[in-house]
């Protein structure tokens, strides 16, 4: 056996056995069904733990099973992720669900070979279901594990480039415990998660430091390495509150955009910050609306980041009934937005406005 492979036995033994001391109890931990594990898996997609315990819990009291998630309205999904950002996964896990209930009668996959023909999962989230549901031996590589793979074996290789990408699956299928599958995939990602941290880890206790080429080389800060390649998309929405008695004027957003599918108020979207008594000259305010609004309030505006977008939000309260109404234009009761899927920006500004 090579030293290589040495170190990566070594590696899997010393963090199973980290593990099975220090693990946090999560729900998701304690089941084979690859439908909550799936489910598990996607919700925690960009979202801390602390933050997806509770909407996992919500989701799995309200749809215990792959069957009840596929009977599910579509606003009934979005409403329950309302806050968790990334809306795509909502309306996506919909669409996997019908598609298992269809074709695989309600069965969730468990082969890594099947998971990844459904919508909405990738090669980690494949491998993930499959190793923790039914004990396939696929290599777990989530940013967690590229961070420690990256730092024990001291690799400087984007972990976003095409190159790196291969290289780090590479190496964790080298260094995967193939008799313990998913106890190996589980500690690599538990141990990134706790000790070896993006920022400040915990290398004065890690069992594995001696053998780490960054702790040696004073280089955990440089390491993983990540190129930058988003560009970010500056936008300014300008919303309209406008009611008519207890009513209120809501829009249903399409697709093709952010929060597809949603409801927020009217909006008008401007090339540039736009204060709102220039707004009300604009065409689109007096096609709809005439030349007799009148601004009964305004906010400061509302920096919200999206991963690829920065939307700077403002909210003008308008006294006018609308001359004609947008398609995707209705009015509902102020009470029943409670029950609309809307971006939680949105949801809390109606919610202090009407102090309900």
């Amino acid at each position: 056996m090579d030293k290589v492979s040495l170190q990566n036995m070594d590696l899997s033994t010393e963090l199973i056995d980290w593990y099975q001391q220090n693990k946090r109890d999560l729900p998701w931990r304690n089941t084979t069904d690859a439908y909550l594990i799936w489910l598990s898996e996607i919700i925690l997609q960009q979202t801390r733990v602390e933050q997806g315990m509770p909407y996992y819990y919500r989701f799995a009291e309200k749809y215990p099973t792959v069957s009840h998630f596929a009977k599910a309205p579509e606003d009934d999904i979005l409403k329950l992720w309302q806050g968790l950002g990334y809306y795509s996964r909502g309306r996506n896990m919909l669409k996997t669900a019908q598609l298992v209930q269809q074709q695989y009668n309600g069965v969730f996959p468990t082969t890594y070979q099947e998971l990844i023909k459904l919508k909405g999962i990738g090669e980690y989230t494949a491998a993930a279901i499959s190793s923790f549901s039914a004990n396939e031996p696929r290599a777990v590589v989530d940013g967690n594990v590229y961070r420690v793979l990256a730092r024990f074996f001291g690799i400087d290789e984007p972990i976003n480039s095409p190159k790196g990408k291969k290289l780090f699956q590479q190496l964790a299928d080298e260094a995967l415990n193939r008799q313990h599958p998913a106890l190996h995939n589980q500690a690599m990602m538990e141990f990134g998660a706790m000790l070896c941290k993006p920022r400040n880890p915990a290398c004065g206790i890690c069992p594995v430091r001696l053998g780490c080429v960054a702790f040696a080389s004073n280089a955990t800060t440089a390491l993983p390495v990540k190129l930058k390649t988003v560009k970010v998309r500056k936008r300014f929405f300008n919303y309209l509150l406008i009611t008519d008695g207890g009513n209120l004027l809501m829009n249903k957003r399409g697709e093709g955009d952010i929060w597809a599918n949603m409801y927020d108020l009217p909006l008008i979207e401007t090339d540039g910050l736009m204060e709102p008594e220039a707004l009300l000259q604009l065409p689109e305010i007096v096609d709809f609306f005439g030349e007799n609004a009148v601004i009964k309030q305004k906010t400061t505006v509302i920096k919200h980041i999206l991963t690829h977008q920065q939307l700077f939000i403002r909210f003008v309260i308008l006294d006018v009934a609308p001359l004609k109404l947008k398609k995707n234009w209705f009015y509902t009761t102020v009470r029943n937005t409670e029950n609309l899927a809307m971006p939680k920006t949105i949801f809390i500004f109606i919610k202090d406005f009407f102090n309900f």
